[in-house]
């Protein structure tokens, strides 16, 4: 038995170790009641305002030397501003970091990690109730599609890394990062930091994890906070004598062929199926394009890191820019290959055939009509090209009434991702194109045919439906069976002179739809806008002219999620680039699967068609007609500043279905812009469009391609 002073010596041992500081909460109040900012502790301190925040959270803990600093300053406020008794506890316990209570607990963390349980919302921030969540929605939002938690990456699939080695996880996790060299990063990387994503099919990879370096996080690994040399700013990449490219090489890591870019990919070859790669995303490098990101790249570091997991969650681990991730959702989705079980060993090796509904492993070569005039195979073609483009058109003067001269408003709606919604239930090629002289049109048959459809009446006041100019056809041309089944439904006969048919089909792009579409839906209702198919038009409207300042965040996961939906489609017919082409020479696209500009024009047809189709019903029902059409946006004059006063109604007083319905969903529709009609009389006067210019600038120049 121990004696008496033993027992007290211990005790004495347990008192001298603590308390060290008052809790969090009790941190945040001190300094407040002495009137100051975070931003003023963190200049004391020489640290950061992100560090003094996530210490007056409880995420994580001074260290030595501000520890003891810190400790001193809360003391002396303590003396100054006492608390009341019932609201800070008498004795103060020591700060210990709450384990991640969404991590399951048969999971491995990193002795490295300094880890939180939830993400409490930043002070210059709204806190998380005052806005829409992703747990608490209104009625008809839909739940992102997002992977189960896997305990082999029980930190997200990201970390946003700052200068002092400070890894900004997803869900508030923060980790420390010894590693002052790239090699060193990666190994940190695969081996401790527990970042990564499961894949999103059962026959498909895991996501690599994805580390963000800050632009002090740059400098802390020797590169440049910027590109320097003319050739790197024109090849964004570094030079390959460079001392980082040069460190990867010794450590016995390789980079892409795109070598290190602002998306630098380093990896080692894989082992016994095991993939060793890490993504590597550079800020100060323009990784984060603003025409798709908007302001992300401006964030905190965690509010960052919060952003682009919501993006991973909801649609993929970012492996490039939003047009290269919506390429790579597309193969994720649908794998080229499965795995099945070998008799003769009894382990697992690829199938001989390609996954069902997938492109395949290996790319296939376009039908000559479908190929830009650049690629190697149509040198010697002479037959003409598709022309499966979005509309750019804009009214005749001389078409205009007087009556809608005289109206005081032009009014611009917008088409929500119409891409992503002509996507849907799409049925295209997945095989090698057939030639066919003199075919029965079948719109079953994805294609592209040459037929002549100059015959076709079209009103002037309307654009063409079958040319991207909206000019009706002069004679015969190639088209996407999306354009010549509408000449179809519109009534006429087809004789098709010839085609380029593809007989295995399939809908390849439906999974990817569904998961932008819950994506795209799901963020919207995080922005307070109301989703749902009985949704109230002027509720509707009204939720869109604020739903930008609610998160500025999701405003930019948002955005994101629309450029990948237009990149992604765009990407599908990459045309070779640098000033050294020269016309017949592959490009490195040429490589891929999924450049398959037949599928990339029969979604452009088949939005072009469906932007028609309610153009010509609004015709019919109301008498009136558009003014300028610019890829997904359409104007009209209008007596009032808004799209429900010039749109035809049901007698309940919504839009009426057919034309352009107004919601959040893929495919019906939102206000774009309000100009005086006035002014968008004089654009048509200059040969000015109007839908490009109804915000008030030239937002359509980006065809995403």
């Amino acid at each position: 038995m121990p004696t008496e002073d033993e027992l007290f010596e211990a005790v004495d041992a347990l008192l001298e170790q603590g308390p060290l500081l008052p809790p969090p909460a009790e941190r945040r109040r001190l300094r407040e009641a002495a009137g100051l900012t975070q931003e003023d502790v963190a200049a004391a301190l020489r640290t950061k305002r992100e560090t003094v925040n996530g210490w007056e959270t409880g995420r994580t803990t001074p260290r030595p030397p501000r520890l003891a600093a810190y400790k001193r300053l809360l003391d002396g406020w303590a003396v100054r501003y006492p608390a009341d008794s019932q609201e800070v506890p008498a004795t103060f316990t020591a700060a210990a970091p709450p384990r991640p209570t969404d991590v399951p607990q048969q999971a491995h963390i990193p002795q490295t990690s300094t880890a939180a349980s939830s993400r409490p919302a930043p002070a210059d921030r709204p806190a998380a109730s005052t806005r829409p969540s992703s747990t608490s929605r209104r009625p008809g939002a839909k739940k992102a599609a997002s992977p189960a938690s896997d305990p082999r990456f029980p930190h997200g699939p990201l970390g946003v890394l700052d200068g002092d080695g400070t890894v900004y996880c997803v869900g508030g996790v923060v980790l420390e990062c010894p590693a002052t060299t790239i090699p060193a990063l990666v190994e940190w990387t695969l081996a401790e930091s527990g970042i990564g994503q499961a894949r999103l099919h059962r026959n498909g990879k895991d996501s690599d994890p994805l580390i963000v370096l800050t632009e002090s996080a740059t400098k802390r690994f020797g590169l440049p906070a910027r590109l320097e040399s003319p050739e790197e700013r024109r090849s964004l990449r570094l030079a390959e004598n460079h001392k980082v490219v040069k460190q990867i090489t010794r450590a016995k890591w390789q980079l892409t062929k795109r070598g290190f870019g602002p998306w630098a990919r380093v990896y080692r070859p894989a082992q016994g199926g095991q993939r060793r790669c890490v993504q590597l995303a550079i800020l100060s490098w323009d990784a984060l394009d603003p025409r798709a990101w908007g302001d992300a790249a401006e964030l905190p570091a965690p509010e960052l890191a919060r952003v682009l997991g919501v993006y991973a969650n909801r649609v993929i681990t970012p492996r490039g820019s939003t047009a290269v991730s919506g390429l790579e959702l597309m193969t994720a989705l649908r794998p080229p290959t499965r795995a099945v079980r070998d008799e003769a060993t009894g382990g697992f090796r690829k199938a001989d055939t390609k996954n069902p509904g997938s492109l395949g492993e290996h790319p296939i070569d376009p039908a000559p009509p479908e190929a830009p005039s650049e690629h190697p195979k149509v040198q010697d073609w002479d037959g003409g090209f598709l022309d499966e483009e979005a509309y750019q058109w804009m009214r005749p003067m001389d078409t205009l009434s007087d009556e809608e001269c005289l109206l005081p408003w032009a009014v611009g709606i917008d088409i929500n991702t119409a891409y992503l919604a002509a996507a849907a239930r799409l049925t295209v090629g997945l095989g090698e194109p057939v030639r066919v002289n003199a075919p029965v049109f079948d719109k079953k048959i994805p294609g592209c045919w040459l037929v002549d459809l100059s015959h076709i009446e079209t009103d002037p006041r309307l654009p063409s439906p079958f040319t991207p100019s909206g000019k009706r056809p002069t004679g015969p041309a190639w088209y996407a069976t999306p354009t010549v089944a509408y000449a179809v439904e519109l009534g006429y006969k087809v004789q098709p002179l010839e085609a380029f048919l593809r007989y295995e089909t399939g809908a390849f792009l439906d999974p990817w739809h569904d998961r932008l579409k819950d994506a795209y839906v799901t963020t919207m209702a995080d922005l307070g806008v109301p989703v749902g198919k009985d949704v109230d038009e002027r509720a509707f409207l009204a939720a869109m002219e604020h739903h930008k300042d609610v998160d500025p965040g999701l405003t930019c996961v948002l955005s994101a999620i629309k450029a990948t939906v237009k990149g992604g489609i765009g990407k599908m017919r990459e045309r070779p680039q640098g000033k050294n082409y020269r016309d017949g020479d592959p490009w490195p696209a040429l490589e891929r699967t999924t450049w398959r500009p037949d599928i990339r024009a029969a979604v452009i047809a088949k939005a072009r068609v469906n932007m028609h189709r309610k153009m010509a019903n609004v015709a019919k029902a109301s008498g009136r007609y558009p003014l300028g059409v610019a890829t997904d946006c359409v104007v009209y004059a209008s007596p009032e500043p808004s799209p429900l006063a010039f749109l035809p109604l049901t007698p309940e007083g919504h839009v009426l279905p057919g034309t352009f319905r107004l919601g959040a969903t893929p495919g019906l529709a939102k206000l774009e812009g309000v100009q005086p009609m006035l002014t968008a009389v004089e654009w048509l006067e200059k040969g000015l469009n109007p839908a490009r210019h109804i915000k008030g600038g030239d937002s359509f120049a980006d065809e995403g391609e």
